[in-house]
């Protein structure tokens, strides 16, 4: 049975005072969210041990933003699996567009993080989409369905959530239309095997869409950035109706 997964992304936001006052807000506001619904944070490496303390005992659940394949090593300024579950992280975002788009992330590198963050016990999540102009040109589909197929080689779908996320709709205001963002996740899911995968949503999600994005039979959470750093407007997504 595929289980609805509601995760904000803080990216590179929130001090840590800034994440426990944010969390002081929001647990409250999320109270009456019927149990089925997963929610996650996916902080910046410097905020997930106030984090976890905050959100001990609590059924919100913590993500990170990034894995490294390695256990450990020379690898200035990235983080291994086991650094991520002594902080009690369940989640981690990989192959974001930002990491594809800014740090030279590639479908082989995110393959690696795959892996490793499964193979620790973590959850990966992992984000696949186009740019505008690859939609633009028709190519859309051929896109996500290669970053799937060389991104997953190797990985159980047993232990997977997937998020859709158009670039041209992160951060810009522009939302992808429910409807069609319904008929690509159900193209992703014509690829994978399990067909019980949660597959997200991602690109500007607010409080004023989420009702009609999740009411599309395919989409089975969202994966929310810029809304998930205001405590009312996440929680506005995480209490839909």
């Amino acid at each position: 049975m595929r289980k609805i997964i509601i995760a904000g992304n803080w990216k590179m936001y929130k001090t840590q005072g800034e994440a426990s006052e944010f969390l002081m807000q929001f647990i409250s506001q999320i109270d009456d969210a019927p149990e089925d619904r997963e929610v996650v944070l996916c902080v910046p490496f410097t905020d997930l041990t106030i984090v976890s303390k905050s959100l001990h005992g609590n059924r919100i659940r913590l993500g990170a933003q990034n894995v490294h394949w390695e256990e450990c090593g020379a690898y200035t300024g990235e983080i291994s699996a086991s650094m991520l579950i002594e902080s009690s992280v369940r989640y981690v975002i990989v192959g974001h567009s930002e990491r594809r788009q800014y740090f030279a992330e590639t479908d082989e590198t995110v393959n690696l993080r795959l892996k490793a963050a499964q193979a620790s016990g973590l959850i990966p999540i992992l984000c696949v989409g186009e740019t505008k102009q690859q939609r633009d040109a028709g190519e859309a589909e051929r896109v996500i369905i290669n970053q799937l197929k060389n991104g997953l080689v190797g990985i159980s779908q047993a232990r997977l959530v997937i998020a859709y996320e158009p670039i041209w709709a992160i951060g810009t205001g522009e939302t992808c239309e429910a409807q069609e963002a319904d008929r690509v996740i159900g193209l992703i899911r014509a690829q994978l095997t399990n067909p019980d995968v949660t597959i997200q949503y991602g690109g500007s999600v607010k409080p004023s869409n989420i009702d009609e994005i999740m009411a599309q039979p395919q989409i089975d959470g969202v994966l929310v950035g810029g809304a998930s750093l205001a405590a009312a407007d996440f929680a506005g997504i995480v209490n839909y109706k």
